[in-house]
């Protein structure tokens, strides 16, 4: 028996020995949270129908001057130097943590203990008495995945008077048989916690993609900005110059100098329209300015020089039902809904566990030595014949157990409430992506019916100015023909505008932008919804 006990604590000290040296620091970074220019895959994936644009390598960025930039170039000053997105970078680290914790429930705790006592004794008519002793012990407890307990201790006891040591070595295994039992639910915890991890890196790739359509957008309106004082500042020419021939007709008596009128409201007009697109431009600039981020002190003084022109890509956009598709299995929030339903089921693993009632099964192993010295009585631990041995059950449930019932049903209803919302954002999913795809539609045609009017708006000028000059128009006619000539020159760029940011709406609902972009990103993966889930 004795040979038994001994082999069985020596184990089980080996054990608990290896586990504690196996604790390691913990690094809360991750190269999984990388964003930025993704490797060039040999293939592209069958889900993205039409080829990524891919953006170019990081350049160095000056602090001052003007920041002249191609679109590519500006996602990844974004990717890099975004404010907001430096934030949410945090929010895995963090979650990791959140993992640790959750696995240090299966860390191993050593505790020590020593304590000296002296007590005197005196009663009447007699002399008086003083014992001395003191105890002293460690103890290394290691709780296991399975629902095991181990607990080893070594304690001594000393009384000085005489002097009398008691040593003993214990071992106490507790095996949960009920509550508590299986890996299933004491696991539970961290895959949750492993769950939030994931969860933290789909909602960062949400951001990023978010962030990368705001950019690529930005830069258009601002391409757009800038053509529009273009066309303003021409047509303000126009208009100067049409006050000028009026004023020369009305000099020579050709013209009523009434006719001056609508020729000064004309140049008035265009001169607050060029106001307006100048207020304009420097706004859209702020904000791009904002989004980009570039490196230096007095960002927002910097000039902002586009090197990429507005050019309709040629694109075979395929079916909408492609792109359905796409955004089912890419979309970031679609993802982090089928993750928080996989949480809620483990949820009910653990609060399912909590209706059994609690039985554990415990052995208690010891060895004891005695001397009258310390170091004998612990040679007498392994070299004596002293050995207690215990073994035995302990039950415990309460017969009403409400708040296990109520955890439980809490866990089954919001399981049943994800489950549901799950659905009804796959529909809202498949909404923005039809939606996005008419809206391109609308915005492919809208380019080629204002390219007809703008033509057409400039050969009504052209007849308009032809007939003021044989004296059978007016400056009134002439400056409507100007205005609308005007509008549709700038409908015409709008709509090249639109139709650009429209496709980077639509892969920003179907949730390809970052991947079209060639952008790495974590949450990649799409997720499927599945039973006690195990990441």
């Amino acid at each position: 028996m004795n040979n038994v006990l001994s082999r069985c604590m020596s184990a089980v000290l080996v054990a608990l020995c290896g586990i504690l040296s196996s604790c390691a620091s913990y690094d809360v970074t991750s190269p999984s949270d990388y964003i930025g220019p993704a490797p060039r895959p040999a293939g592209r994936p069958a889900e993205i129908p039409s080829p990524a644009t891919r953006p170019a390598a990081s350049q160095p960025v000056g602090t001052s001057g003007p920041l002249e930039v191609s679109v590519s170039q500006a996602i990844l000053l974004a990717l890099e130097n975004n404010e907001s997105l430096a934030i949410e970078r945090f929010n895995p680290q963090i979650s990791r943590t959140g993992e640790q914790i959750a696995r240090s429930a299966f860390d191993p705790d050593l505790t020590a203990n020593v304590s000296a006592s002296r007590t005197r004794t005196a009663t009447t008519g007699e002399a008086s008495s003083v014992s001395k002793s003191g105890s002293a012990g460690v103890g290394l407890t290691q709780d296991l995945p399975t629902g095991t307990s181990l607990d080893f201790s070594l304690d001594s006891d000393v009384d000085f008077s005489p002097d009398q040591w008691q040593s003993r070595a214990g071992l106490t295994v507790t095996q949960k048989l009920l509550r508590g039992f299986g890996l299933d639910v004491n696991l539970a915890s961290l895959r949750q916690a492993r769950l939030d991890v994931l969860t933290s890196q789909y909602q960062l790739r949400g951001f990023a993609q978010t962030l990368v359509s705001d950019t690529e957008k930005t830069y258009w309106d601002y391409l757009l900005a800038q053509r529009q004082i273009e066309i303003v500042e021409q047509s303000l020419t126009l208009a100067e110059n049409q006050l000028r021939d009026t004023q020369e007709r009305i000099h020579v008596g050709k013209l009523a100098e009434l006719e001056q009128a609508a020729a000064n409201a004309e140049v008035a007009s265009r001169k607050e329209a060029l106001i307006n697109a100048r207020s304009n431009l420097q706004t859209v600039q702020l904000g791009l300015l904002r989004l980009l981020n570039p490196p230096g002190k007095a960002i927002f003084t910097r000039v902002v020089v586009p090197r990429d022109l507005p050019a309709v890509p040629a694109l075979d956009l395929g079916p909408v039902e492609e792109h359905v598709q796409v955004g089912n299995k890419l979309r970031p929030d679609l993802n982090e809904a089928r993750l928080r339903i996989n949480r809620g089921e483990l949820e009910i693993v653990k609060t399912r566990n909590g209706l059994l009632p609690k039985m554990d099964f415990f052995v208690t192993l010891g060895r004891t030595g005695y001397a009258d010295s310390f170091g004998p009585s612990i040679n007498e631990i392994s070299r004596g014949r002293s050995y207690d041995a215990m073994a035995g059950l302990e039950m415990e449930y309460p017969p009403l157990n409400r708040a296990a019932q109520a955890q439980n049903t809490r866990a089954v209803i919001t399981r049943d409430q994800l489950m549901q919302s799950l659905q009804n954002a796959e529909q809202l999913a498949e909404l923005d992506v039809r939606t996005a795809y008419v809206e391109i539609l609308r915005d492919n045609q809208q380019m080629a019916a204002t390219t007809t009017t703008r033509k057409y708006k400039e050969e009504s000028l052209r007849a308009e100015m032809e007939k003021f000059n044989v004296g059978k128009s007016t400056s009134l006619l002439v400056a409507a023909a100007q205005r609308d000539l005007l509008e549709s020159q700038i409908n015409e760029v709008q709509a090249v505008a639109n139709y650009l940011k429209s496709l980077v709406d639509l892969y920003l609902q179907d949730g390809s932008l970052l991947e079209r972009r060639g952008i790495a990103c974590p949450g990649r993966k799409t997720i499927t919804v599945t039973k006690n889930p195990r990441p």
